[in-house]
Order: C-alpha cells, then structure tokens, then sequence
C-alpha cells in the first residue's frame, strides 16, 4: 500500500496523468515544473529518452522537497520503426503521424521519475500497440474531432481512434494514456 502519510506531488500538466493518478486512492496536489527543455542528446538510445526526459522535468521543478514530499514525473514518446513520434505541431503532422502508425505495431514509451528530499530513482515502462489499417477519412475524422494536438504519436488509446482503430496491446494500457500506474505503484510502494 502507499505510505498515507506521504505528501505526493504530480508534476504534470496532462489531465490523463491527473486522472490516472487519482485511480491510486492516495491524495496528490499537481504542482508543474518550471521551464523544461525536452531536448536529449542526438546519440541516446530511443528507449532511454523518456526516462531522461521525465528526469529533467524532476530537475526543472522549482522548489526544494519537504522530507514527506514525493515528486513523480513523467515523458511518453511512441517509437516505430526507430522512428519518434512527439506531439504534433499542426494537423498536417498528426495526419502524417497517423498515416505512419496506420497497419503497423509501434511502441509506446512512458518514463517515470520518483524524486523525495533524499533519493530518486526512474523507469520506463513499455506497451506495444497495433493499429489496423485506418483509411484517410477515419484518419481525418479523429484529427478534426479531437484535436490530438498533446498526445504523442497524434492519438488517445482511450478516444475514437482506439476505439475502432487498436487490434491489440501489450503490456499497460494505462502506460499507452501516459502512466503506467500498476508500475508505478510497486515503485512508490517500496519507496
């Protein structure tokens, strides 16, 4: 179980991420870090760049811990055919994004960072995902309708495009949302 007396702090600005952390039954405040650069260096290994990220997001946050204070912090990129998949910027690259993923398997990437006054420690969890092949009206229906201008790979497992697009996962469907809370859990558990 998690530590009742403990005071957690979410780091983030997703509504998906707040949503999901309340599911853990324990009270959090949401508390966002200062400016973050999500660069990373152009050599890392695509499966160690959330976890970076979600670190430098930790070192962003303003303020010292108090010592009953745990801060958790996360990045989620999709990965397909060694290729990252961010945010889109407009809806040209989230028909493109879409367009890529459609009839393929790709890999969806959350790292969490735990940080407390004394220690840190960080994880990335792994959720492999396929989506039928979507056509070029489906695709532009679920750009229009939900505007997935903050989900990285240009889509929610949990809106219409899931809903009629996704033909199987693997491993956290929570983790495809943006935390992978079972893991999550288990971290903050043995903290």
């Amino acid at each position: 179980m998690l530590d009742k007396n403990s005071r957690y702090i979410l780091a983030s600005a997703s509504p998906r991420r707040k949503e999901l952390f309340g599911g853990l039954g324990v009270p959090f405040t949401v508390e966002l870090c200062g400016e973050c650069d999500e660069s990373y260096p152009e050599n890392m290994e695509p499966h160690d760049i959330p976890e970076y990220i979600s670190g430098k997001k930790a070192d962003a946050f303003t303020r010292p811990l108090e010592e009953d204070e745990v801060l958790i912090t996360a990045d989620t990129m999709v990965l397909c055919e060694d290729r990252i998949l961010g945010k889109p910027h407009n809806r040209e690259e989230a028909l493109e994004m879409l367009g890529f993923l459609s009839g393929k398997s790709h890999e969806v990437l959350t790292g969490v960072t735990i940080r407390t006054a004394s220690s840190g420690r960080s994880f990335t969890s792994s959720t492999m995902v396929k989506f039928k092949k979507l056509s070029d009206e489906e695709i532009a229906f679920y750009v229009d309708t939900c505007k997935p201008y903050d989900k990285a790979g240009s889509y929610g497992v949990q809106e219409w495009i899931g809903y009629i697009g996704i033909t199987g996962i693997d491993g956290s469907f929570y983790n495809v949302m943006g935390l992978p809370v079972q893991k999550l859990y288990e971290e903050l558990s043995s903290l």
